[in-house]
């Protein structure tokens, strides 16, 4: 808020410091987190602990994938929103098992 009210150099240079302490702080922390994983997965091969290894490793492959929330009406149009969908789905199904 200080910057938006006056962007005077000290307070964009203040600014800038506290943004790259947080993300070396993030940075560091996700360091953290992979080498923890990868000493699991030593362990778990160590171990002979298949299932644990490759499970762990899969889920260190997966990309994210955002969600969608777009449906399409009987006619074919797009919409959005949880309760329209929530609708088109309960209309599709008890179409389906034809439930009035």
């Amino acid at each position: 808020m200080q910057w938006v009210q006056d962007p005077s150099r000290s307070i964009v240079d203040n600014l800038s410091n506290v943004r790259s302490d947080i993300s070396r702080h993030c940075r560091n922390k996700k360091k953290e987190y992979q080498k923890s994983k990868m000493e699991e997965h030593e362990i778990n091969s160590k171990i002979k602990n298949s299932r644990n290894l490759y499970g762990g490793i899969s889920d260190c492959n997966k990309s994210y994938h955002s969600r969608t929330n777009i449906g399409k009406d009987g006619r074919g149009d797009l919409f959005t929103g949880s309760h329209s969908i929530l609708s088109r789905w309960k209309n599709h199904f008890s179409q389906l098992f034809k439930i009035h």
